[in-house]
């Protein structure tokens, strides 16, 4: 069992002092796929060991809570990280020195995470296979299931997590070379010309009801799937369903994003599909139909390069905005460092629902 951290305490290959030790070269995180207020604090404590990255941080943080401080959730799981108060009690730090382990404050809530993480890696530091996934299976199901099945144990929920998290974490990695085009982006293409001209509805989805009308988001969903991608329902999620090609990377197919602060990508206000030559397809706004719209304006934050396996890694958000299927850390069916998980060997990690919820609803644009 770890105790809390006080003072300096060093596990194998890192150091829990409050500040982060560097290990060689990190991944660096995409441009806009991080509040900047919080970019510093995870590409710093995304370096805290090496089974860890900063986009892999950023991912998980994305997952739990949407970088929300204020999120909780019906578990009692709180902050940004969706710690469990038992669990903060042990792992809290307070990073920003300001003399208290704050589970709100998204400082303490960031380093907590990244520390929480990386005594994990330690206690399942001697199973054979890959660091990360090993890591991210004992945050999932507890280290005890990872020692006793020498690696990610064959439950269907942990190896999702392990997926989604590794995958999701390709959205926040920032390209080092070209990113490949979407073999699905000329159906896409194809479903949105098809409907040029139809005009705008607010929460629209394309359903008989609404008289087959869209509203931006409604309308790149629906492309999507109509080539066998199934999409978030709002702007601002659809925004991490791929990588981030740069504007000169732009390929038709590629969603393309605006929002009201580019330095916050919670902003989000507005999508379109990106058609080639500096124009999009979109559903503007109420009095407006689908049309061509150029795409270089004020507020344009960036694009995505949809993919299956980025879409489908993507956390699932309720009617109320919570984010279901992730578990904070200490919440289900993860056991405390060097303790065996309640759950039987061969049972999936009992967790409960909702642990992940985020405090807000995005709106649908």
């Amino acid at each position: 069992m770890l105790a809390g951290f006080v003072g300096l305490v060093t596990f194998g290959t890192y150091a829990a002092s409050g500040t982060p030790q560097r290990q060689g070269s990190r991944a660096a995180l995409s441009a806009g796929t991080v509040p900047a207020a919080y970019q510093g604090l995870i590409q710093e404590w995304g370096s805290l060991c090496p089974e860890i990255s900063p986009p892999m941080l950023a991912a998980q943080l994305y997952q739990e809570s949407g970088f929300d401080p204020s999120a909780r959730s019906p578990a009692k799981a709180y902050g940004m990280a969706q710690f469990l108060e038992s669990t903060w009690a042990t792992y809290g730090v307070d990073a920003n020195k300001d003399g208290k382990k704050d589970i709100w404050d998204p400082a303490d809530a960031i380093a907590s995470a990244a520390t929480y993480d990386c005594a994990l890696a330690r206690e399942v530091s001697k199973v054979p296979g890959d660091g990360q996934a090993n890591l991210l299976a004992a945050y999932n199901a507890g280290p005890y299931a990872v020692i006793k099945y020498n690696g990610v144990p064959p439950y269907a929920e942990t190896q999702g997590y392990v997926r989604n998290i590794s995958t999701l974490a390709r959205s926040f990695t920032a390209p080092t070379a070209a990113v490949e085009v979407s073999p699905q982006a000329a159906g896409a293409i194809y479903f949105a010309q098809n409907v040029l001209g139809t005009p705008y509805l607010w929460g629209g989805e394309g359903l008989p009801s609404q008289g087959g009308r869209f509203d931006c988001s409604g309308l790149t969903q629906a492309a999507y799937a109509s080539v066998g991608i199934t999409l978030p329902r709002v702007a601002n999620d659809q925004w991490y369903a791929g990588p981030h090609p740069s504007r000169d990377q732009l390929r038709p197919g590629d969603l393309v994003f605006w929002a009201t602060d580019l330095n916050d990508p919670r902003s989000i206000h507005h999508v379109g599909i990106y058609v080639g030559g500096g124009y999009m397809i979109d559903a503007p706004h109420t009095g407006a139909v689908i049309r061509y719209d150029k795409i270089d304006t004020k507020e344009y934050i960036g694009a995505t390069r949809v993919t299956s396996d980025g879409a489908n890694a993507l956390p699932v958000r309720g009617a109320d905005g919570s984010i279901t299927g992730s578990g904070g850390p200490g919440a289900g069916g993860q056991a405390p460092a060097g303790t065996p998980a309640a759950t039987p060997a061969a049972s999936p990690p009992a967790r409960a629902a909702g642990t992940g919820g985020s405090g807000q609803t995005p709106a649908k644009t």
